[in-house]
């Protein structure tokens, strides 16, 4: 582990300036549609639409930048299933939508039959869970994504809120911890997780770090308001020197 990287990474914002970023909009009890790339999404009532950091994690699995074909790739908080989608065309070897709101895991499949043409669907698998408690047994992942509810202030008080904007760390904590203990990664397998300055970057960093993943800054974006989001690429391998880095920045 290297602690001044860790250092490097910046504190949250200003707990005022999170929570007037953070505020949900008030269709979240609707039905919605939603519309990327060219496909059209159904979008239930409690279902959460995409926002910009969801898209930069859809776009890389899109444009192969996070490698799935012949993969066994996990979404984790699927949501209404863009990457889900993405995977079955890009020839993932098996799909896992993994929520742990059941509405929510149950669009993804809808969208994923939708989406996806029968005959070249990879299997998919829909997993109600908190994290990973009920992730099949025995079954393990070459790629998992996860843009996760870390905000770091409370911004509402409805649990369909809390769920997906701000759980806080305990819920990236509760991830590596099972990731780890429970031996879902592969070998060779990789992380990615996105989060921002809105969240305790270095806490969760940090609490990755102690359970025994490497991590690397795989892209870095300033949205020029104060927000700073990073995708860290994380894995359970010693790191080799440019093997799927950015700025050549490790975390051991």
């Amino acid at each position: 582990m290297d602690p001044s990287l860790i250092a490097q990474l910046p504190p949250p914002l200003p707990s005022r300036q999170i929570i007037g970023m953070n505020q949900p909009k008030a269709d979240l009890r609707t039905h919605r549609t939603y519309a990327w790339n060219g496909w059209d999404f159904t979008v239930p009532p409690g279902v959460f639409l995409p926002g910009e950091t969801s898209r930069m994690v859809h776009q890389r699995l899109l444009d192969g930048d996070i490698a799935i074909r012949g993969r066994r790739y996990a979404a984790m908080g699927v949501g209404l299933g863009v990457e889900t989608a993405v995977a079955g065309l890009r020839g993932a070897a098996r799909v896992y939508a993994v929520d742990v709101h059941a509405d929510s895991v149950r669009a993804a499949g809808d969208n994923y039959r939708r989406i996806v043409p029968d005959g070249e669907a990879p299997e998919f698998v829909p997993v109600v869970s908190d994290v990973f408690a009920d992730f099949p047994e025995g079954h393990q992942v070459d790629v998992v994504t996860f843009n996760p509810p870390a905000v770091s202030q409370r911004v509402s008080d409805d649990p369909d809120v809390v769920r997906n904007v701000c759980a806080g760390a305990a819920v990236t904590d509760a991830f590596f911890s099972q990731l780890a203990e429970r031996d879902l990664l592969a070998p060779g397998g990789e992380v990615y997780l996105i989060v921002s300055n809105t969240a305790d970057l270095r806490g969760i960093i940090g609490h990755a770090v102690r359970t025994g993943f490497t991590a690397r800054i795989h892209h870095r974006h300033d949205w020029e308001d104060g927000v700073l989001t990073h995708l860290f690429r994380l894995t359970r391998e010693p790191a080799v020197a440019g093997d799927g880095a950015r700025d050549g920045e490790a975390v051991r």
